[in-house]
């Protein structure tokens, strides 16, 4: 059975937060605005499946369709309440200025900026009194459009979790500021790094659970990478907006290749470098540079660390000298367990590329014991990848038996199909067949 979400593809991707945006100002409501947002998708995707006229517009037409249910609803509620004919003389007056066949007056009601809509909802969800994991799945959710069995399987929870996420999440946005609006600039400025650690939560799930996206609602990377060129727009000088879009770059430049031609993840040594994107490649480089001449917080290192990985002339030519040297600086910046994985993975590979000696023998010790640590922490993300570096060095030093054993037990921890295959491939287990 087919997603007739999905079945929009790119057409959903730029008119939900356009839609989304109009309807939270017209209504007041967030929460509003996504229900009845998706109820007049709902009633697009039927229209054009009963082949009827054009929609035109689909952010235009949803917009007015989820303007006249709100006013329909509000009609019923007032008659409920018993002040039926004062509020639904007023409703009435709404009604008759929202007219689908008009697309432009509908979209030409004024939102008090010009500011990009995806944008906007994102200085919305990302608001500082909610959480990190409320905003991103609010984010996920208001801004992408993502439904919440998507959101759950992104974010490798349960439906019912995410759900409970999401409605907490809208919950306390309520409580929090009332009626929907846009933060002033000055606001916005406040906001930013929410904002931007947001959109690289939205990357991170993609660039770890997506490697290969079948449409446009799926590309949560290219979505990210979108947002990145927006906020590039209002913040052209800011040294963390340009390194987020350095790393979302450089990351999607290197998304082909990743899979081999069994659909199982590859691993770094063994990826076919001439597939990557080469433009986007020298744009992110360009954008790694330039906001390394403006600061150096987390999104500066963070972007010269993919700069070096992706500059490599080969696996084994990597410098992994500086890479570590940035590690540790981000360490210092922004300690996460998910940086110290990442670290920690970097001496690995300059450990095992190094000739045999004993000074190699203690280092790689020392590397295997700071990862069992860093595997039995409550970081999901970080424990995955220290138990991923540990199955990896098993291998590499000749211990197979080992390495099968957790490869097998990994498999059953992955969140995606491509790296399920890769750990059964190292286990000696058959892949799952093809779906």
């Amino acid at each position: 059975m087919t997603d007739p979400i999905a079945d929009l593809g790119e057409d959903f991707v730029d008119a939900w937060p356009r839609i989304v945006r109009s309807l939270a100002a017209y209504t007041g409501s967030l929460d509003d605005a996504q229900e009845y947002a998706a109820e007049a998708i709902v009633r697009a995707v039927a229209r054009v499946g009963h082949d009827e006229r054009p929609l035109g517009s689909l952010a235009a037409w949803c917009t007015a369709v989820g303007k006249r249910a709100w006013i329909d609803d509000r009609r019923r509620a007032a008659v409920e309440q018993r002040h039926a004919e004062r509020l639904a003389g007023e409703l009435r007056g709404e009604a008759g200025r929202v007219d689908v066949s008009d697309e432009a007056s509908v979209l030409d009601a004024p939102l008090g900026d010009a500011l990009d809509d995806r944008v906007a909802l994102l200085f919305v969800a990302c608001d500082p009194a909610l959480t990190e994991q409320a905003r991103l799945v609010l984010a996920l959710r208001v801004v992408c459009g993502l439904d919440v069995a998507r959101i759950a399987a992104h974010l490798g929870v349960s439906p019912s979790t995410a759900a409970a996420r999401l409605t907490r999440a809208k919950r306390a946005l309520a409580e929090a500021r009332g009626r929907f609006h846009v933060p002033e600039a000055p606001e916005r400025r406040v906001r930013l790094p929410v904002v931007l650690a947001s959109v690289a939560g939205m990357f991170t799930v993609a660039h770890r659970d997506i490697l290969d996206p079948q449409s446009a609602l799926d590309d949560l990377g290219r979505q990210a990478l979108s947002i990145a060129d927006a906020l590039v727009a209002e913040y052209p000088d800011d040294a963390e907006v340009r390194g987020l879009r350095a790393v979302i770059r450089l990351g999607l430049a290197r998304r082909p290749g990743r899979l081999d031609d069994r659909g199982a993840a590859m691993p770094l040594d063994e990826v076919d470098r001439h597939r990557w994107d080469r433009r986007l490649i020298e744009a992110g480089l360009d954008d790694a540079a330039a906001a390394a001449d403006r600061g150096d917080g987390r999104f500066v290192l963070e972007a010269a660390i993919a700069g070096l990985h992706t500059s490599a002339p080969s696996f084994a030519e990597t410098d992994w000298d500086r890479v570590i040297a940035f590690y540790l600086a981000l360490e210092r910046v922004w300690g996460s367990p998910s940086v110290t994985a990442g670290r920690l993975a970097a001496e690995l590979h300059r450990s095992l590329l190094a000739p045999e000696s004993g000074e190699r023998t203690a280092s790689l010790r020392t590397i295997e014991l700071e990862l069992r640590r860093l595997a039995r922490g409550s970081a999901p993300y970080a424990a995955l990848d220290a138990s991923l570096a540990l199955a990896d060095l098993a291998w590499r030093t000749g211990r197979r038996e080992e390495a099968a054993t957790e490869y097998a037990r990994l498999a059953d921890l992955v969140p995606t199909d491509p790296v399920r295959r890769f750990c059964l491939a190292r286990a000696g287990s058959p892949p799952p067949p093809d779906a």
